[in-house]
């Protein structure tokens, strides 16, 4: 019976063969589908920094369902992307580990890494493969200081984010008579929170601030007691954060607690100020908190419906979300320029991008060593339980309320 059943395979296999060898000229072909093009997104999905990490990797994933359901990259065939998840576990060791695990599953290309301090590292990682990198926000400006082909950041630096946000915080204590004068910093100790408060430190005396005091804490924090007294006995004009997610709400809710309430808080790359996790789950102590950041343009009906998507999706509609979509779909448009997966060629095609299907208020796309130069933050607001952009003028959705009310 067995051997009856081998030899009809055989002989279906071989008028298979004789049937297509017979098709009539002229006779649709059977097309294979074009390979899968690999992307490693690269996220810290656990550890300290795992929500941020847990939205960009979502972002990403929306992108890659978003360019898929249109078509794939037409360019190649309709190939549909394919993702390789990896976590970073909120260490720049844990996101070495993933990219030498990424190269040898042959991704075309990584995404993500988050906090500036792994992004040193992966990116490096990643350049020894000669493998494109798009960094989704890492900020420290040495990420692309470096002369790594490979590198590209899409969204500005901490020099641009922290220039444009002094620049508008003299503005709006200029137009409204310079009521704040003291300051006060609270920073994480890490790479990110560190430098801010170093650049700060420098600049704000010249613009007319007095730094009364620079604070410290490391990630992860559990208690801000402490420090909402020290803030309180020296009574700031202004508070400026500098954290990421969880120690970021736990000072706002502790300030709030204590009625600590100086004329407003001022964040520059604030973990939680321009996130509606926070505004929805605490919005008394959200309330007129402003912030320069990542931000989409609010008026772009892709940025609308996207938060649309985000929201139907029972989703929080963050920059890490946003700023990794956009990556994506960079990386989709470089392929489909370059027409291939190879690394060289998308490297190059990357290089020469003039990417403008995107929702950001930038100007042109155009990378200087790695570096978007037409990337450029916003400050906003959390106004009526809701995030607006209050400056600059040309994209605000609302006028700054500033100082707070008491």
């Amino acid at each position: 019976m067995t051997n009856s059943r081998a030899g009809l395979g055989r002989r279906s296999v071989l008028a298979a063969g004789v049937a297509a060898t017979t098709l009539p000229l002229g006779a649709p072909a059977l097309r294979a589908q074009a390979a899968a093009i690999r992307i490693g997104v690269l996220h810290p999905v656990t550890g300290a920094v795992a929500f941020s990490g847990a939205q960009g990797r979502i972002g990403a994933e929306m992108a890659i369902a978003d360019i898929n359901a249109a078509g794939g990259i037409k360019a190649m065939g309709g190939a549909r992307l394919e993702a390789v998840l990896g976590d970073a576990r909120s260490t720049p060791e844990g996101g070495v580990a993933e990219v030498e695990r990424m190269a040898a599953a042959n991704v075309a290309a990584i995404i993500g890494g988050f906090a500036s301090g792994i992004v040193l590292a992966t990116t490096q990682a990643a350049s020894r493969y000669d493998l494109p990198y798009l960094v989704d926000v890492g900020v420290a400006d040495g990420i692309v200081t470096r002369g790594l082909k490979n590198t590209f950041r899409f969204g500005p630096g901490f020099g641009v984010i922290s220039r444009v946000a002094i620049e508008n915080l003299v503005a709006m204590n200029d137009a409204a008579g310079k009521p704040a004068r003291t300051v006060i910093i609270v920073h994480e100790d890490s790479l990110f929170g560190s430098g801010l408060a170093g650049l700060l430190n420098r600049e704000l005396p010249g613009r007319g601030f007095e730094v009364l005091e620079t604070i410290a804490h490391p990630t992860p924090t559990r208690d801000f007691a402490n420090v909402a007294l020290r803030i309180r006995s020296r009574n700031p004009d202004l508070v400026i954060p500098a954290s990421y997610y969880n120690e970021y709400v736990l000072l706002a809710r502790t300030m709030q607690q204590q009625r600590v309430r100086p004329k407003a808080i001022f964040s520059v790359l604030g973990g939680a100020a321009s996130n509606f996790r926070f505004v929805r789950e605490f919005p008394d102590a959200a309330r007129f908190i402003m912030d320069c950041n990542h931000w989409v343009d609010g008026r772009n009906p892709a940025a609308q419906a996207l938060r649309r998507k985000v929201d139907a999706a029972n989703q929080f509609f963050t920059y890490e979300l946003f700023l990794n979509y956009a990556n994506v779909m960079l990386l989709a448009d470089a392929l489909e320029r370059a027409g291939s997966a190879d690394k060289a060629r998308l490297t190059e095609a990357l290089a020469g991008s003039t990417f403008s299907g995107h929702f950001m208020p930038y100007g042109p796309t155009k990378f200087e060593n790695g570096q978007n130069t037409g990337s450029v933050p916003v400050v906003t607001q959390v106004l009526d339980n809701d995030i607006k952009v209050i400056f600059p003028a040309a994209v605000a959705e609302a006028p700054a309320v500033f100082p707070v009310p008491a």
